[in-house]
């Protein structure tokens, strides 16, 4: 069974750091991409940052580039966001997704297996 497991969320002061974990398991995800997505209050779930699954290419949000870098470690089967500079309108319940293929892309409906999500909340 197929299980992403979140960690790393919380409270933080503007301009603060935060580093968000997701542990895989149930089988090997180092072929596929791996990506984070945020959902606010109201809002739809919007594309955070993304790598892929070869070549070890990321790509960003245009709202968080330069502040957000995605990484991952094929051998913890986990991939990390390390955010750092957060702002109130960072605040949304993160979740990792895993792709259904190597390449990924900024669509949710191109990852199919997601995680329950972990709550930031980014304080003015």
């Amino acid at each position: 069974q197929v299980q992403l497991v979140e960690s790393g969320g919380g409270l933080v002061q503007a301009g603060g750091s935060l580093r968000l974990s997701c542990a895989a398991s149930g089988r090997t995800f180092s072929s596929y991409a791996m990506a984070w997505f945020r959902q606010a209050p109201g809002k739809e779930r919007e594309f955070v940052a993304r790598f892929t699954g070869n070549y070890d290419r990321t790509y960003y949000a245009d709202s968080v580039k330069g502040r957000f870098t995605i990484s991952r470690d094929n051998f913890k089967n986990t991939v990390y966001l390390q955010m750092t500079s957060l702002k109130p309108e960072d605040t949304a319940v993160y979740y990792c997704a895993v792709g259904r293929d190597w390449y990924g892309s900024q669509s949710s409906a191109e990852y199919h297996y997601w995680g329950q999500g972990t709550q930031v909340t980014v304080s003015s």
